[in-house]
């Protein structure tokens, strides 16, 4: 996991489920599309029940989150 996390960023996703708001944070390697990747990820968990609404960096406050699983 410390090998992958060091080549990753981790990032904010927001998006609707059924129509009310959630929040990911999800790591992806650095290089990755993030936004084609969550919106494929969404498709193939939920179908049309979810819709990608945005994928930004994580806040420092929300990196450390994710490291600590808190998220």
């Amino acid at each position: 996991m410390a090998q992958f996390f060091r080549t990753s960023r981790v990032w904010a996703v927001e998006f609707l489920y059924d129509g009310h708001p959630r929040r990911w944070l999800k790591a992806l390697p650095a290089d990755a599309d993030a936004a084609a990747a969550m919106a494929a990820e969404l498709q193939d968990l939920h179908g049309g029940r979810a819709r990608l609404v945005s994928v930004r960096p994580a806040t420092a406050e929300e990196e450390g989150q994710y490291v600590r699983d808190e998220a």
